[in-house]
């Protein structure tokens, strides 16, 4: 899972682990079948309320990419109470702030505000749960928003367009393959039907959660929930997946073209998700890889050889479905991809044949736990964190977590990097910069 490392090195010199209290979510089901997750934490007068709708990019089929995202965009385009652009006014002059996001499992909306204000988020997300207006006029000009914002994030990113021609490749069959944006002739077909519709599959109390936490009494909360989200009807079951990616066997490899400064070279391996308790030993392999300039990493290729102008590795086990574990450098000028490659393959090769040395273990555990726990800073990022457990399994593994880090051992990360970084279950891509202007 992406556990982001942070590169607080009066932490990493202590290697002294960071305590951490387990989460105590009252959790309440009402009989429309939304599940609402409930955590008071009183440090400071706010509340951050979030609903979680279980579906994103791997509900869509082919030919049909980007609807999640592009629904996400269209439910503040109002409702018959709530004027189009109004909600997020109405959150603001309330002392709030708003946002939302789309990944491949989950589309969420959030809020934070003040606890004497977070009744008018209540009120506000239960209307779009049912009310949204997706055919007024501004379903075509928020479809070129949409094309705009992938032309940005996507076309114009020569390391984001790489990463997604890879996922297209590393995934065969799981929906993984296609981008949460979506492709773009895609996006420029979606029609209204197609959102009306995946709105009314999806959008229903049954297929979705609340998380609140912050300054705020459980029972009264709770209350004004049921008020608002208890009046709405239970939906259809909507269609699960079922797709399954069958094993990799044996390599793949994808050449990119694309208008950059510097080559890239990248490599995805399968890996399971958080179900597995392999998902421990290999958030600490990444981090042993390539999180901060201690790291293997940086050190041989950037520090020492000089070949690389920076390295990455990431393991993302929050997910449905199968998972990728991922090695990227970025190639210095004069320096060839293939000599990076060969050096990130010397170094794969180690940690599958050598434990890795008990002190480097204890450090990568010691800023594992330490970016867990930071991450909990914040009512938002508790509530992130819940709902990110919640999406995927289950929120109680939350307080898994930190104890399955805790008893890794080498000879665990040994197994893991033995078993997940076959040459066999990886895609190898490489960026190739050109001097062509992006059409």
């Amino acid at each position: 899972m992406r556990i982001l490392v942070f590169s607080f090195f009066l932490l990493l010199c202590s290697l002294v682990p960071v305590q951490a209290q387990n989460f105590q979510v009252r959790e309440a089901v009402l009989d429309n079948g939304l599940k609402v997750l409930l955590l008071e934490d009183h440090k400071s007068a706010a509340v951050t309320f979030q609903v979680w709708y279980r579906v994103g990019s791997r509900n869509e089929i082919d030919g049909k990419s980007g609807l999640a995202h592009f629904l996400e965009h269209m439910m503040f385009k109002g409702t018959p109470k709530v004027g189009p652009e109004h909600y997020s006014r109405i959150i603001a002059e309330n002392g709030g702030n708003s946002n939302a996001f789309t990944t491949p499992d989950h589309t969420v909306y959030f809020a934070t505000m003040s606890r004497e204000k977070i009744g008018v988020e209540i009120e506000l997300e239960a209307d779009r749960m049912t009310n949204a207006l997706l055919n007024g006029t501004y379903f075509e000009p928020e479809k070129m928003v949409v094309m705009e914002e992938r032309r940005l994030r996507t076309e114009d990113n020569p390391a984001a367009a790489l990463g997604e021609v890879m996922a297209a490749v590393a995934y065969t069959v799981y929906p993984y393959r296609r981008p949460v944006i979506g492709w773009m002739s895609d996006i420029l077909n979606l029609s209204r039907d197609d959102l009306r519709q995946f709105y009314k599959t999806y959008y229903a109390p049954n297929n979705a959660f609340i998380v609140v936490v912050g300054d705020f009494e459980s029972e009264k909360i709770l209350a004004k929930i049921k008020q608002e989200f208890g009046k709405i009807a239970r939906g259809a079951e909507p269609p699960k997946v079922t797709l399954e990616e069958p094993a990799q066997k044996g390599e793949r490899r994808t050449a990119f073209k694309k208008e950059a400064e510097l080559p890239v070279v990248a490599a995805y391996y399968h890996a399971p998700n958080v179900q597995s308790a392999d998902g421990f030993a290999l958030d600490l392999l990444s981090v042993i890889l390539a999180a901060g300039r201690s790291s293997r990493l940086y050190q041989e290729l950037v520090y020492h050889k000089q070949i690389a102008a920076g390295v990455e590795a990431d393991y993302d086990g929050l997910s449905i479905g199968p998972s990728l574990f991922s090695l990227s450098a970025q190639v210095m000028p004069e320096k060839s991809p293939a000599e990076v490659e060969r050096a990130i393959d010397e170094l794969v090769a180690k940690v599958r044949s050598e434990p890795v040395g008990e002190r480097e273990l204890q450090k990568a555990k010691n800023q594992v736990e330490a970016a867990f726990v930071f991450g909990q800073d914040s009512i938002f990022g508790q509530a992130l964190r819940i709902g990110q457990f919640e999406s995927v399994a289950k929120w109680q593994m939350i307080n898994d977590y930190l104890p399955g880090i805790r008893v890794v051992t080498a000879a665990d990360v040994l197994r893991a990097a033995k078993k997940y970084l076959d040459p066999d279950r990886r895609t190898v891509g490489t960026l190739i910069p050109t001097k062509e202007q992006a059409q």
